[in-house]
């Protein structure tokens, strides 16, 4: 009895988590109301999905408001201004060194409001850089 009892259980628990998954992925897929009689009109003119022209300003309008790109000038590598300085890649923090703009590479634990006001001022010159710039 109790066997049939936990092989019910699993039978209904497996049963459950399909259904969930089955309804999250239709939601996803599914386009909303408003959107679909746009595409179709979109599809029925043969002119270019609205999304598809719109993404790259709206991207590139997202990067000028976060402060741009820098471009490691010995790789090439280009990576997002850091917001903090927690999250900077390596490059960036002995960029600020070598450059002259910060006295060492700080340690997460040395940061304070103090110090955090200088990496902000010499991350805000280092932008303005053209050898860092992308």
């Amino acid at each position: 009895m109790m066997q049939l009892l936990v092989g019910l259980t699993v039978i209904f628990v497996v049963f459950v988590i399909y259904e969930v998954f089955k309804t999250v992925s239709r939601a996803d897929s599914t386009p909303t109301p408003v959107a679909a009689p746009e595409t179709k009109a979109e599809e029925a003119a043969g002119a270019p999905a609205v999304a598809e022209t719109a993404a790259p300003a709206e991207e590139e309008a997202a990067q000028t408001e976060r402060g741009g790109q820098l471009r490691n000038p010995a790789t090439g590598e280009v990576s997002p201004v850091p917001t903090n300085y927690r999250f900077a890649k390596k490059w960036v923090k002995e960029a600020l060194v070598a450059e002259g703009l910060l006295d060492r590479v700080y340690k997460p634990t040395e940061l304070n409001d103090a110090v955090a006001g200088k990496i902000k001022d010499a991350l805000d010159k280092l932008k303005t850089l053209d050898k860092y710039r992308a």
